[in-house]
């Protein structure tokens, strides 16, 4: 069993020891109600201390028992938290460092719970898709009230418990720890053993007094930050049945709520994502235990939008940062920029003043190349062309000292001719970081054929400790993410040649889930780095056929909201779309000129070619072991592209809709002779698949 037990001075200690975060397997929960019916024999014994083992209390499930015939194994939760709830005998939960999920569902079957300061305190189960399965919704509005645990229900986010415990009327703790938890455990559990009846949460009213009021408000407000997610929404529904249900009622409804989310397709996509992100940082042929090099000081070559945000990634984590640039004036303008972000943030509350002066004590600026000399890492983030970074490379490669690792932040060019410029080529990696730096998840780390295993070791360490989302991709133009998009991208111009508008194309793919569509992204990204990169396509690759429709609209300089004008007019100070007759002409043209009639196209297609794009380009992308796995491709898409989390990713989403489906939609596309018929054959890979009833992920 994943717990232990014994007794101390008349208190059975039961603790859960099922490393990393003692999650509540069938081993551990069979340990408590064990302890539990053991304590009750007992006379000796007259109260019960529940402990974690390690750093943390319980952080709900085991996810190694995920949909395996284990996670609902004898005795499931409920049983489990009801053998604690109906003890004889006072049970304390002592409660550190974490208490989330069923972890704190299994606190508030307890007679009472002591904790320690700065314990997180959370039910993210909204977050996988589902609602808390245990009674989490019914007996933390009982301890909280209403609005306090719809705010943490409904997000999943985590609160601090001496922030709880500080909140006028809260039920949750009966006493704030700082010191030796146990020993104070054991101590209270002494004090209360006389103490009848028994405290249970079962036996508190929830106040309805406004709760119409904030549940019509909790609705409306997560309709607008949690989109198309049903989740939060039947979160409130199980709060609200707390008001209205008694305790064994409310339970019921919350598991029906539960059972019939836990399987619905938004779950499945979800615990993707979370499943995925974990995922991403295993590098197949890079074991764990692998040496990495130390990093504690960081260089940054270039003070421009990119270079500014790498390094207030770095000043966010604490780490020392020194700027290079050429010119005094590109130095004084990247710091202005770093400071206005940082003020910004000051201003709303979001950052401290001392945090604040905190960070920019630790970034300097220099002109030359030799005080970044020592640092033990540096990423350049210059001009995206392959002579500029080679000139860098090649400084970077007489200056630094040995053992330091070399990066380049770019988004399409080839990292191995990069590295070949040095005499250390082991030591350079891709470190795509995507726009704003300081604010996206998603960092690409490319790796060359020539990167050393501890050197993607420490950089997906670093990774980790600047908050990103690191996936690994080997060598190709555009890498997985820039590479799959210009095929979305590709198939929206082919929309608009052949009859469909800029804005049914946007709406379509934001009705979809995406932030924004490929039109409205063009002009906030700059349509004349896609028109940049489609000049160097039609040299290396004149097979691959594009619509002139992009061009034709750069062609006019409209280039995007930074002129004022792209596949969309903007008035002076505002970023909102509005059509234009000239973009629209543009269009006509391009069809006059090819000879196509317009014709009406479904939303629905728009959405499948856009999708589909992607995905066999990505079927294509794995094939070829630039990724090593599906799920790598739906994180770059999920944390870098906004595409919707609750479909879990287009290779998700492909085997969601039915490989052989997808195949029988490609053939479709393939008979279209204003497409690219080329293109629309299915991959090998997704063709093999296809036929063989297997799934991408």
């Amino acid at each position: 069993m994943s717990t232990s037990y014994q007794v101390t001075d008349g208190v059975a200690v039961i603790t859960l020891a099922n490393p990393p975060v003692n999650g509540l397997g069938q081993s551990t929960r069979a340990g408590i109600v064990d302890g539990i019916h053991k304590a009750q024999s007992d006379a000796a014994v007259t109260a019960v201390v529940i402990i974690g083992s390690g750093k943390v209390f319980c952080g709900g499930a085991d996810i190694k028992e995920f949909g395996s015939p284990k996670a609902s194994a004898a005795p499931d939760l409920h049983v489990t938290i009801s053998a604690v709830e109906q003890s004889s005998k006072p049970v304390v939960a002592a409660i550190h460092g974490v208490a989330m999920g069923g972890g704190l569902e299994l606190a508030l079957g307890c007679h009472y719970r002591v904790v320690s300061p700065g314990t997180q305190i959370a039910l993210p189960e909204v977050n996988i898709g589902i609602v808390p399965g245990a009674g989490g919704t019914q007996r933390l509005p009982r301890v909280l009230g209403v609005e306090a645990a719809l705010q943490m229900i409904t997000t999943g986010a985590s609160v601090p418990s001496d922030k709880l415990f500080k909140a006028p009327g809260q039920k949750l703790f009966n006493q704030l720890v700082d010191g030796d938890l146990l020993a104070a455990a054991v101590a209270f559990a002494k004090g209360v053993a006389a103490v009848r009846p028994l405290p249970s949460v079962r036996d508190l009213s929830v106040s309805a007094l406004a709760d119409a009021e904030a549940f019509a408000k909790a609705r409306a407000e997560l309709a607008k930050t949690r989109r198309n997610l049903i989740a939060p929404q039947r979160c409130v529904d199980c709060v609200e049945a707390a008001t209205k249900l008694d305790l064994d009622a409310g339970i019921a409804f919350e598991l029906e709520v539960f059972n019939g989310l836990v399987t619905s397709d938004q779950a499945r996509a979800l615990r993707h994502a979370f499943f995925g992100e974990r995922a991403a940082s295993k590098i197949p042929d890079v074991p764990d235990s692998t040496t990495t090099r130390k990093v504690e000081k960081v260089a940054v070559i270039g003070a421009g939008t990119m270079g500014g945000g790498i390094a207030m990634c770095f000043l966010n984590a604490g780490v020392p940062v020194i700027l290079l640039e050429m010119k005094q004036e590109a130095i004084d303008r990247g710091l202005g920029i770093i400071r206005k972000n940082y003020e910004s943030q000051v201003s709303k509350g979001k950052l401290a003043q001392d945090k604040y002066e905190q960070r920019m004590a630790l970034l300097t600026t220099t002109l030359s190349y030799d005080d970044i000399a020592q640092a033990d890492m540096v990423i350049e983030a210059v001009f995206e062309d392959l002579g500029v970074k080679s000139q860098v490379f090649t400084k970077l490669d007489a200056v630094m000292k040995p053992g330091a690792i070399l990066a380049s932040n770019t988004s399409t060019l080839d990292v191995d001719k990069i590295a070949e410029v040095t005499q250390r080529p082991g030591d350079v990696v891709g470190l795509h970081f995507f726009s704003p730096a300081n604010v996206m998840r998603l960092l690409e780390v490319v790796r060359s054929k020539h990167t050393a295993k501890d050197v993607m070791a420490t950089v997906m360490q670093v990774a980790k400790k600047i908050k990103k989302v690191a996936v690994v991709s080997g060598v190709c133009d555009g890498f997985i993410g820039n590479r799959m998009f210009e095929q979305y991208v590709r198939q929206g111009f082919f929309l608009v040649e052949e009859g469909a508008t800029v804005q049914q194309v946007d709406k379509a793919a934001e009705a979809f889930g995406w932030a924004m569509g490929p039109f409205r992204v063009g002009d906030l990204a700059g349509n004349d780095i896609g028109f940049a990169i489609r000049k160097r396509r039609y040299l290396e690759k004149p097979d691959v056929i594009y619509s002139k429709v992009g061009d034709a609209i750069c062609e006019l300089g409209r280039f995007g909201q930074k002129v004022g004008k792209g596949w969309y007019d903007y008035e002076v100070g505002k970023r909102e779309p509005v059509p234009s007759a000239e973009v629209q002409a543009a269009i006509d043209k391009v069809r006059l000129d090819k000879g196509i009639t317009a014709r009406a196209i479904s939303d629905e297609e728009i959405v499948q070619r856009l999708t589909l794009a992607m995905v066999n380009e990505g079927a294509l992308i794995l094939a070829e072991g630039i990724a090593s796995k599906a799920s790598d491709i739906d994180m770059v898409y999920l944390t870098g592209y906004g595409f919707p989390v609750y479909r879990g990713g287009p290779m998700l989403y492909a085997d969601m809709l039915g490989l052989p489906k997808v195949v029988e939609l490609m053939k479709q596309f393939q008979a279209n002779p204003n497409d690219d018929q080329a293109f629309w054959t299915p991959a090998p890979l997704l063709a093999k698949l296809a036929a063989e009833g297997k799934t991408f992920c």
